[in-house]
């Protein structure tokens, strides 16, 4: 091996390029980005060995203890005549002095290094630096990629991830057909990191060492720990697998990942708690309104149960029973959920919106405080209500206080109901208005509207919301003595505004758009 020195001395191996590649001028060196795989060195690519063979200058990180895992991968495919650059951090996790501190540190390395390297390429020398794993994948090589790529002939040669190898060594699948798989870096905070363990079907959180404590906890708290398994130096010297749960955390090396396998047709994790029910909201239509929490509920469920309409938003997962029903037997629908907990299963109840409001976390607890249920859990997860689904697409009618009202009078009289609006209108509060018609139901919506106008102005703004966030949606705003009953249905939602509610036209990008709100600051008496 030669000394790393810092401008080339010896001349190319190979021939120069004889035609421009990305605005290259003929004659200059060429750049590779080299995989070298997870570790062993029977994992690299046969076009990874020939790049590092047709290269003059092989470069490659490393700490300031001067050891490259990347070198070491390679060593055996280095020759006498390469010219080394090491490319040394200058810090890793320790702190620095460096006037920017230790982003500062490292981007003043990386343009250092790349001048060195450039160097080279200048000369017309073929440069190939050397990455663990792959070199676009949490790879130091893409520094010298983006500094390098668009003056230099580059190619980037791919090389088998540390997550692929992670899930080779466990000898279980990671990831299979729709399952969603998220890689992670263990650098978030805990927070951020359970929210997306809680998410996801299957995930691998990379970078752990001094994160590890933190990591533990995340998949603690997302309610995935029994599930997680540890991957240290996959395919390398020093291998170690095993349940993360049984991990002594001082133990723990930066080359190591945390995996959550497949769930498919996985069996249950030993000392998994007995059976739950947990009531989830789907929110007001599909996918981009669920909440981290319900999916990972929902993703950890063995049975789904809902009204088919709200199940029909919830992806099928192999494994998975599906329990679908009519709308009108709520009752049936929780005990039938609660039996099944009772005999160990993870139950998910599914409602629309927020399983709080007018939905079915109310007839879950109702049945569960039925003695023969009194033992099993039940939890009630929220989800984006229509009221501030609609607001949010109106603009802000709900910026002061607000009442929420069923108009349905199936469970209730509609005398109570027309009560509780003289009682709310005259308070002057916004009322979000639920349940305004059905098929059966097509004479509240203008009874609940002649009431009002007895005290609000015709001239009130009303947001008539339908299927906020569904391929359907409308939103408009009409006036409260505008309010027609034929184009409000099941699906709609309305928000009446108070005596302060404002509803203006924008101009602009939003031309002619309207916009509702209502101030936070009201009058003085």
């Amino acid at each position: 091996m030669t000394s790393p020195v810092t401008s080339p001395t010896t001349s190319p191996t190979t021939s120069p390029t004889t035609s421009p590649v990305n605005g290259i001028k003929s004659g200059a060196g060429r750049l590779y980005g080299v995989g070298l795989g997870p570790g062993d060195p029977d994992l690299m690519t046969l076009r990874a060995v020939q790049a590092i063979g047709e290269a003059d200058v092989v470069a490659y990180h490393s700490a300031r203890h001067g050891r490259s895992i990347a070198r070491s991968i390679a060593a055996a495919h280095l020759r006498p005549d390469h010219i080394e650059e090491a490319l040394v951090y200058p810090v890793t996790t320790e702190t620095t002095d460096h006037p920017g501190g230790y982003r500062g540190a490292l981007e003043e390395f990386y343009e250092k290094a790349a001048a060195r390297l450039a160097a080279h390429l200048d000369a017309g020398l073929t440069v190939a630096v050397l990455a663990e794993g792959d070199p676009m994948f949490y790879g130091s090589y893409m520094h010298m990629h983006k500094r390098l790529a668009d003056r230099y002939t580059t190619e980037v040669i791919p090389g088998v991830t540390s997550v692929s190898a992670a899930a080779a060594r466990l000898g279980t699948p990671l990831v299979e057909g729709e399952e969603i798989l998220t890689i992670l870096p263990g650098t978030l905070p805990e927070e951020e990191l359970t929210a997306r363990l809680a998410a996801t079907d299957t995930a691998v959180v990379m970078k752990l060492g001094r994160t590890f404590p933190a990591v533990r906890g995340a998949f603690e708290a997302s309610g995935r720990l029994a599930e997680a398994r540890y991957v240290e130096r996959a395919t390398m010297a020093g291998e170690r697998t095993g349940d993360l749960a049984d991990i002594d955390p001082a133990s723990v090396p930066y080359f190591s990942v945390a995996v959550l396998p497949s769930r498919v047709d996985a069996p249950r994790p030993s000392g998994r708690a007995d059976g739950e029910v947990v009531v989830v909201g789907t929110g007001p239509a599909g996918p981009l309104w669920l909440t981290p929490e319900t999916r990972g509920a929902l993703a950890a469920a063995d049975d789904v149960v809902g009204y088919t309409t709200y199940l029909d938003r919830v992806p099928v997962r192999p494994g998975q029973a599906r329990h679908g029903s009519d709308n009108k037997v709520e009752s049936e629908r929780a005990e039938f959920a609660l039996d099944l907990a009772r005999r160990g299963h993870r139950v998910a109840v599914v409602s629309g919106g927020d399983p709080g409001v007018f939905a079915m976390a109310t007839a879950v607890l109702e049945a569960a405080s039925q003695e023969e249920y009194a033992d099993i859990p039940v939890r009630v997860l929220p989800g984006v209500t229509a009221a501030n689904a609609a607001a949010a697409r109106a603009g802000a009618p709900l910026g002061h206080d607000y009442a929420t009202i069923s108009l349905s009078d199936r469970l209730k009289p509609w005398e109570v109901i027309a009560e509780r609006l003289r009682a709310a209108a005259s308070a002057d509060l916004v009322l979000a208005l639920y349940n305004p018609g059905s098929k059966s139901r097509t004479w509240q919506v203008g009874k609940a509207r002649d009431l009002l106008l007895e005290h609000r102005s015709p001239d009130t703004p009303v947001v008539l919301a339908r299927d906020v966030g569904g391929p359907t949606e409308s939103v408009r705003t009409v006036r409260l003595a505008d309010v027609d009953p034929a184009e409000v249905d099941m699906r709609t939602l309305l928000i009446v505004g108070s005596s302060q509610t404002r509803w203006v036209r924008r101009g602009g990008s939003d031309a002619g758009r309207s916009i509702v709100w209502t101030p936070r600051r009201y009058p003085e008496a």
